[in-house]
């Protein structure tokens, strides 16, 4: 089968090429009933752009490049999901590289990033998205980025985030509304600021509701399976162990499930769990685990979306953040299931 061209899709639009190639672009000067036309046919060809030959009658790549590291394993791969389907469906093509060691390993150099592949622009998560050693170099490069959910240098860029206070405040709440008065939580990794948000907003619901917070009931870990494993079991040894555990991550979250397992503690009779992220761990433990919906994918059809939007009008200069405008808060929902939940 012959491979579908741009002309093939003008001819059969009765339009012309230069038009087809518009729509591809998402450029607006095309009318929203020519667009549609365009799409459909585009759609029943299963027309895919020449990535290549786009690259070579631009100055852009087509290729997005996403920097992580790889400790919460389960926000990184629903976060790349989302924005591979969205780069999927406009043309582009995703470029994955793990940062995660920059701070312990300074032989890795943040310019390493762009020397794998010639990007249109990079988003970064979780805690690259505040290492400054990356952020100073992607502005003396003027490469566009967008952040996802930073605690620093908040004017450095366009970034993304929800309320993870509010969001830490209300599944503690629910907790306590279901009858849960000795409330643990599992701290996530002290590098990433959503950490210290959590953490607030589970003290402040406590406080709301007239509940000391003990001690020994907040425990330190880092967003790993193995840290909230370690932390649940220093929990639930305690001589009054916790009748409820807020884990600021899923991974830690079905970890402590795990634990409660070993120790032979019904889950959610004796004890209830929550977690945040709302990621695929959630519904593969058992009990499913009630967490935060963090929206993970659409932050990373939005981010995708800023970059290319920005590159559009002006090359590759850089994002520019002047104000609040440059920041977009997404919307968190509270998913309540069985690891929390008793049946009545």
């Amino acid at each position: 089968m012959a491979k579908v061209k741009l002309k093939d899709i003008a001819d059969k639009a009765g339009v012309s090429m230069m038009t087809v190639s518009r729509v591809m672009n998402k450029d607006p000067r095309v009318s929203t009933k020519t667009r549609e036309r365009i799409s459909k046919i585009v759609e029943e060809l299963q027309y895919k752009p020449n990535t290549a030959a786009r690259h070579l009658a631009s100055s852009r790549s087509y290729c997005i490049g996403i920097a992580c590291e790889f400790s919460n394993a389960s926000y990184v791969n629903k976060f790349l999901a989302g924005s591979l389907r969205k780069c999927r469906t406009i043309g582009y093509h995703v470029v994955l590289d793990e940062l995660g060691e920059l701070n312990t390993k300074p032989e890795l150099r943040p310019q390493d990033l762009l020397d794998v592949a010639n990007i249109d622009g990079i988003v970064l998560l979780p805690p690259i998205s505040d290492n400054t050693d990356v952020i100073e170099y992607l502005k003396q490069e003027n490469v566009n980025f967008v952040r996802i959910a930073p605690n620093i240098d908040l004017l450095a860029s366009k970034y993304i985030c929800m309320d993870d206070y509010q969001a830490a405040f209300d599944i503690t709440s629910e907790l306590i509304n279901l009858g849960r008065k000795r409330i643990a939580h599992i701290i996530g990794s002290n590098s990433q600021g959503v950490s210290r948000l959590r953490y607030q907003g589970y003290l402040d619901a406590l406080r709301s509701h007239q509940i000391d917070s003990k001690p020994e009931y907040i425990i330190q870990g880092d967003f790993s399976y193995k840290s909230g494993f370690e932390g649940a079991s220093q929990l639930l040894s305690l001589p009054e162990p916790p009748d409820a555990i807020f884990a600021a991550n899923d991974e830690m979250a079905a970890a402590t499930i795990s634990v409660a397992h070993m120790k032979n503690m019904r889950v959610p009779d004796t004890l209830a769990i929550v977690g945040f992220d709302d990621t695929e761990i959630a519904t593969i433990v058992w009990p499913q685990l009630s967490t935060v919906r963090q929206p993970l994918e659409e932050m990373a059809d939005l981010a995708i979306e800023l970059l290319i939007n920005s590159q559009r009008r002006a090359g590759k200069q850089p994002i520019q953040a002047q104000d609040k405008s440059n920041r977009y808060v997404l919307d968190y929902k509270i998913k309540t299931r069985e690891s929390s939940k008793i049946k009545t």
